[in-house]
Protein backbone atom coordinates (compact mmCIF):
# COMPACT_ATOMS: atom_id res chain seq x y z
CA UNK A 1 0.00 0.00 0.00
CA UNK A 2 2.89 2.37 0.72
CA UNK A 3 4.21 1.87 -2.83
CA UNK A 4 0.78 2.80 -4.23
CA UNK A 5 0.61 5.98 -2.14
CA UNK A 6 4.22 6.87 -2.97
CA UNK A 7 3.52 6.52 -6.68
CA UNK A 8 0.35 8.61 -6.37
CA UNK A 9 2.09 11.36 -4.38
CA UNK A 10 5.13 11.59 -6.66
CA UNK A 11 3.03 11.40 -9.83
CA UNK A 12 0.73 14.16 -8.58
CA UNK A 13 3.60 16.40 -7.48
CA UNK A 14 5.27 16.13 -10.90
CA UNK A 15 2.10 16.93 -12.83
CA UNK A 16 0.89 19.84 -10.69
CA UNK A 17 3.33 22.34 -12.15
CA UNK A 18 1.71 24.79 -14.58
CA UNK A 19 2.83 23.88 -18.04
CA UNK A 20 1.72 23.86 -21.65
CA UNK A 21 -0.36 20.71 -21.32
CA UNK A 22 -2.15 21.86 -18.15
CA UNK A 23 -2.87 25.29 -19.63
CA UNK A 24 -4.43 23.64 -22.68
CA UNK A 25 -6.60 21.31 -20.56
CA UNK A 26 -7.71 24.28 -18.44
CA UNK A 27 -8.66 26.25 -21.53
CA UNK A 28 -10.62 23.36 -23.01
CA UNK A 29 -12.40 22.81 -19.70
CA UNK A 30 -13.45 26.44 -19.39
CA UNK A 31 -14.74 26.42 -22.96
CA UNK A 32 -16.39 23.00 -22.43
CA UNK A 33 -14.84 21.92 -25.70
CA UNK A 34 -14.01 18.22 -26.18
CA UNK A 35 -13.14 17.89 -22.49
CA UNK A 36 -13.45 14.09 -22.22
CA UNK A 37 -11.27 13.29 -25.27
CA UNK A 38 -8.67 15.84 -24.15
CA UNK A 39 -8.38 14.63 -20.55
CA UNK A 40 -8.38 11.00 -21.71
CA UNK A 41 -5.62 11.76 -24.22
CA UNK A 42 -3.49 13.37 -21.51
CA UNK A 43 -4.12 10.69 -18.90
CA UNK A 44 -3.64 7.75 -21.29
CA UNK A 45 -0.44 9.29 -22.70
CA UNK A 46 0.87 9.66 -19.17
CA UNK A 47 -0.13 6.07 -18.41
CA UNK A 48 1.87 4.79 -21.39
CA UNK A 49 4.93 6.83 -20.42
CA UNK A 50 4.70 5.88 -16.74
CA UNK A 51 4.33 2.20 -17.66
CA UNK A 52 7.41 2.47 -19.88
CA UNK A 53 9.40 4.08 -17.08
CA UNK A 54 8.27 1.61 -14.42
CA UNK A 55 8.98 -1.30 -16.78
CA UNK A 56 12.57 -0.09 -17.04
CA UNK A 57 12.78 1.61 -20.43
CA UNK A 58 14.37 4.74 -18.99
CA UNK A 59 17.70 3.50 -20.33
CA UNK A 60 16.50 4.27 -23.89
CA UNK A 61 16.66 8.02 -23.31
CA UNK A 62 20.18 7.73 -21.93
CA UNK A 63 21.43 5.26 -24.54
CA UNK A 64 20.30 7.26 -27.60
CA UNK A 65 21.82 10.75 -27.23
CA UNK A 66 20.10 12.08 -30.37
CA UNK A 67 16.61 11.70 -28.85
CA UNK A 68 16.92 14.57 -26.36
CA UNK A 69 17.93 17.31 -28.87
CA UNK A 70 15.22 16.26 -31.35
CA UNK A 71 12.47 16.50 -28.74
CA UNK A 72 13.95 19.62 -27.19
CA UNK A 73 14.06 21.71 -30.37
CA UNK A 74 10.91 20.18 -31.86
CA UNK A 75 9.03 20.88 -28.64
CA UNK A 76 10.40 24.41 -28.41
CA UNK A 77 9.31 25.18 -31.98
CA UNK A 78 5.82 23.85 -31.32
CA UNK A 79 5.52 25.86 -28.10
CA UNK A 80 6.62 29.05 -29.87
CA UNK A 81 3.92 28.59 -32.51
CA UNK A 82 1.24 27.69 -29.95
CA UNK A 83 2.23 30.70 -27.83
CA UNK A 84 1.90 32.89 -30.90
CA UNK A 85 -1.63 31.58 -31.50
CA UNK A 86 -2.54 32.34 -27.88
CA UNK A 87 -1.14 35.86 -28.26
CA UNK A 88 -3.20 36.33 -31.43
CA UNK A 89 -6.31 35.22 -29.51
CA UNK A 90 -5.50 37.73 -26.76
CA UNK A 91 -5.11 40.48 -29.38
CA UNK A 92 -8.48 39.65 -30.91
CA UNK A 93 -10.10 39.54 -27.47
CA UNK A 94 -13.27 37.54 -26.96
CA UNK A 95 -12.58 35.22 -29.89
CA UNK A 96 -12.74 32.27 -27.52
CA UNK A 97 -16.20 33.37 -26.40
CA UNK A 98 -17.43 33.52 -29.98
CA UNK A 99 -15.98 30.10 -30.71
CA UNK A 100 -17.66 28.68 -27.66
CA UNK A 101 -21.04 30.18 -28.59
CA UNK A 102 -20.99 29.30 -32.26
CA UNK A 103 -18.73 26.97 -34.18
CA UNK A 104 -16.60 24.53 -32.21
CA UNK A 105 -13.06 23.60 -32.95
CA UNK A 106 -12.67 20.14 -34.39
CA UNK A 107 -12.20 17.13 -32.16
CA UNK A 108 -9.26 16.10 -34.32
CA UNK A 109 -7.57 19.49 -33.86
CA UNK A 110 -8.04 19.40 -30.09
CA UNK A 111 -6.67 15.87 -29.74
CA UNK A 112 -3.71 16.53 -32.07
CA UNK A 113 -2.81 19.68 -30.14
CA UNK A 114 -3.04 17.73 -26.90
CA UNK A 115 -0.84 14.94 -28.28
CA UNK A 116 1.74 17.45 -29.49
CA UNK A 117 1.81 19.27 -26.14
CA UNK A 118 2.33 15.92 -24.43
CA UNK A 119 4.68 13.95 -26.67
CA UNK A 120 6.84 16.85 -27.93
CA UNK A 121 7.68 17.97 -24.40
CA UNK A 122 11.04 16.51 -23.33
CA UNK A 123 10.24 17.21 -19.67
CA UNK A 124 7.42 14.66 -19.89
CA UNK A 125 9.98 11.96 -20.64
CA UNK A 126 12.28 13.08 -17.86
CA UNK A 127 9.41 13.13 -15.34
CA UNK A 128 7.60 9.95 -16.32
CA UNK A 129 10.10 7.61 -17.98
CA UNK A 130 13.31 8.60 -16.22
CA UNK A 131 12.37 10.00 -12.79
CA UNK A 132 9.31 7.88 -12.01
CA UNK A 133 11.04 4.86 -13.53
CA UNK A 134 14.13 5.27 -11.37
CA UNK A 135 12.11 5.82 -8.18
CA UNK A 136 9.90 2.83 -9.02
CA UNK A 137 12.97 0.60 -9.18
CA UNK A 138 13.48 1.16 -5.44
CA UNK A 139 9.80 0.74 -4.46
CA UNK A 140 8.58 -2.35 -2.63
CA UNK A 141 6.24 -3.02 -5.58
CA UNK A 142 6.92 -1.49 -8.98
CA UNK A 143 3.43 -2.45 -10.12
CA UNK A 144 1.66 -0.70 -7.23
CA UNK A 145 3.93 2.32 -7.59
CA UNK A 146 3.06 2.57 -11.28
CA UNK A 147 -0.66 2.16 -10.59
CA UNK A 148 -0.45 4.96 -8.02
CA UNK A 149 1.29 7.31 -10.47
CA UNK A 150 -1.18 6.52 -13.26
CA UNK A 151 -4.12 7.04 -10.88
CA UNK A 152 -2.71 10.45 -9.91
CA UNK A 153 -2.58 11.42 -13.59
CA UNK A 154 -6.21 10.43 -14.19
CA UNK A 155 -7.41 12.19 -11.02
CA UNK A 156 -5.51 15.37 -11.89
CA UNK A 157 -6.54 15.69 -15.54
CA UNK A 158 -10.20 14.87 -14.92
CA UNK A 159 -10.29 17.31 -12.00
CA UNK A 160 -8.63 20.05 -14.04
CA UNK A 161 -10.72 19.50 -17.17
CA UNK A 162 -14.09 19.26 -15.48
CA UNK A 163 -13.30 21.51 -12.51
CA UNK A 164 -12.46 24.33 -14.91
CA UNK A 165 -16.21 24.76 -15.46
CA UNK A 166 -16.37 26.42 -12.07
CA UNK A 167 -14.40 29.28 -13.61
CA UNK A 168 -16.90 29.75 -16.46
CA UNK A 169 -18.69 32.76 -14.87
CA UNK A 170 -15.35 34.57 -14.59
CA UNK A 171 -14.59 33.83 -18.24
CA UNK A 172 -17.93 35.13 -19.47
CA UNK A 173 -16.07 38.39 -20.12
CA UNK A 174 -13.64 38.96 -22.96
CA UNK A 175 -11.04 40.60 -20.71
CA UNK A 176 -10.68 37.39 -18.68
CA UNK A 177 -9.94 35.44 -21.87
CA UNK A 178 -7.36 38.04 -22.86
CA UNK A 179 -5.59 37.60 -19.53
CA UNK A 180 -5.73 33.80 -19.85
CA UNK A 181 -4.44 33.88 -23.43
CA UNK A 182 -1.60 36.23 -22.48
CA UNK A 183 -0.74 33.93 -19.57
CA UNK A 184 -0.79 30.87 -21.84
CA UNK A 185 1.47 32.64 -24.37
CA UNK A 186 3.90 33.60 -21.59
CA UNK A 187 3.97 30.04 -20.22
CA UNK A 188 4.50 28.53 -23.70
CA UNK A 189 7.30 30.94 -24.62
CA UNK A 190 8.88 30.65 -21.19
CA UNK A 191 9.03 26.86 -21.45
CA UNK A 192 10.35 27.09 -25.03
CA UNK A 193 13.11 29.47 -23.93
CA UNK A 194 13.98 27.22 -21.00
CA UNK A 195 14.22 24.22 -23.32
CA UNK A 196 16.53 25.98 -25.79
CA UNK A 197 18.70 27.77 -23.25
CA UNK A 198 19.04 24.90 -20.75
Amino acid sequence: MSALLSGFALGLSLILAIGAQNAFVLRQGIRRSHVLPVVLTCALSDAVLIAAGVAGFGWLVGSAPWIAPVFTFGGAAFLLVYGGLALRSAWRGGAALQLGDGQRESLRGAVLTCLALTWLNPHVYLDTVVLLGSVASGASSRLLFGIGAVTASFVFFFSLGYGARLLAPLFARAVAWRVLDLSVAAVMWGIAAKLVLA
